[in-house]
């Protein structure tokens, strides 16, 4: 193993159907062990003091430094602490070490993982805010007293509309995503070892895998839209009263398996990343790791996307309504049909929230994405031994950790 991304040879973890090599202690070569003999020279009975109780017997030898449970080291029968070369222990992480991982290795390699990130950021929003301003469509005027058929077709109207307006950000958006999940992802495999990365460095290792991540998302993002198709399709065909119950129904079970297979495929961009993993070979690969630990992986996923909408919501507040002071918007506007008019104040200052808010959540995001598969190799392979060997840590060599 090396400090590059890659890992683990793909298809050689025991996850894959194949068990881990257990790493035993080597025989001791100093000649030195016990032949099988007892010494002739034995205690008398009655006189030998135990371990737990030093000086208490006569002539008893004070324990030797760090046996004790004093300040010198652990305590008997206690395990010694991890080996932390990086930003987490080489060990199973918990909930806030996983988190307080990210924002470590955002916070030690600010310059390379932040300052990518709001370059991307910079260039997306000004794209965006330039199609809001001369591309997109106007919001479609909805009459709230029509009925029947016109409603109907108003209804239609406005989705559509409302779909061609967020279909180009939402693209732009996931792009931006994926090239700094790239480059966070890197910096995470480099932070876990203690090692430092350059901006150059990371792109370099981040390049040749970014065509294979668009791909494992639009991928990701056609089974997704395929689920729900099959999902509501049937009741939209069957019409009527019938058919809405029906494609309730659906809608609710599509969602529901959306939900398990996005969260089956959460380590597949860290797989592919990082295993130099084929789009499939990652899918499965990730549905492999999350096996057996959906719920924790799930809740992690929830916890984070929670705090990532809180910061989003108390970042955009403030922005909103300078926003709106600054444009001179009527907030009435906002509730009217077609809503308001949106000059350059309001969409400058708004962009500058959405750029502080990507900047920092979504290396953060992609961050927790990448040590949640570092720790689900940890607890299902082992790997903290191999990142141990990786970080150069004594007593981790190829010789010793393998006997």
């Amino acid at each position: 193993m090396n400090d590059s991304p890659g890992w683990a040879t793909p298809g050689s973890a025991p996850s894959d159907g194949k068990e881990a090599a257990i790493p035993r202690p080597s025989a001791p070569q100093d000649g030195g062990a016990p032949t099988g003999q007892w010494s002739p020279e034995q205690p008398p009975p009655g006189q030998w003091s135990p371990p737990s109780n030093p000086g208490s017997g006569p002539g008893t030898r004070p324990p030797a430094p760090g046996w004790g449970g004093g300040p010198q080291g652990p305590a008997w029968g206690t395990k010694p602490p991890a080996a932390k070369p990086g930003v987490i222990p080489l060990r199973p992480l918990g909930l806030g070490e996983i988190l307080d991982g990210s924002v470590s290795a955002l916070r030690a390699h600010w310059r390379t993982a932040l300052g990518f990130s709001l370059a991307v950021s910079v260039v997306v929003q000004v794209a965006v805010t330039l199609m809001q301003r001369y591309l997109l469509p106007k919001p479609t005027t909805v009459d709230p007293n029509a009925t029947g058929t016109e409603a109907l077709r108003q209804a239609s109207e406005s989705a559509w509309t409302t779909l061609l307006s967020l279909a180009p950000a939402s693209l732009l958006t996931m792009i931006a995503t994926l090239f700094t999940a790239s480059i966070v992802t890197v910096v995470i495999s480099r932070s876990v070892l203690g090692r430092p990365v350059t901006l150059s460095d990371a792109w370099a290792e981040a390049r040749p895998r970014i065509l294979p991540l668009v791909g494992l998302t639009l991928l990701v993002a056609l089974i997704t839209a395929t689920v729900m198709t099959v999902g509501v399709g049937p009741g939209l065909l069957v019409g009527a009263e019938a058919g809405a119950a029906l494609a309730l129904l659906g809608f609710t079970a599509a969602c529901v398996v959306i939900l398990w297979l996005q969260v089956s495929f959460a380590l597949a961009a860290p797989a592919l990343m990082l295993e130099r993993q084929s789009i499939l070979a990652a899918l499965r690969r990730s549905a492999k790791l999350v096996r057996g630990a959906w719920w924790r992986t799930f809740g992690i996923l929830a916890l984070t996307y929670l705090l990532v909408f809180l910061v989003s919501f108390l970042v955009s507040i403030p922005f909103g309504v300078i926003a709106v002071i600054a444009d001179g918007t009527d907030i009435s506007e906002f509730f009217e049909s077609g809503g308001p008019s949106l000059g350059w104040p309001f969409l400058i200052i708004t962009g500058i929230g959405e750029v502080i808010v990507s900047t920092l959540l979504y290396p953060f995001v992609a961050g927790v994405m990448a040590l949640l598969y570092v720790d689900q190799r940890i607890r299902r392979e082992a790997l903290d031994l191999d990142l141990a060997r990786a970080a150069g840590l004594p007593g981790h060599d190829d010789d010793t950790s393998r006997s």
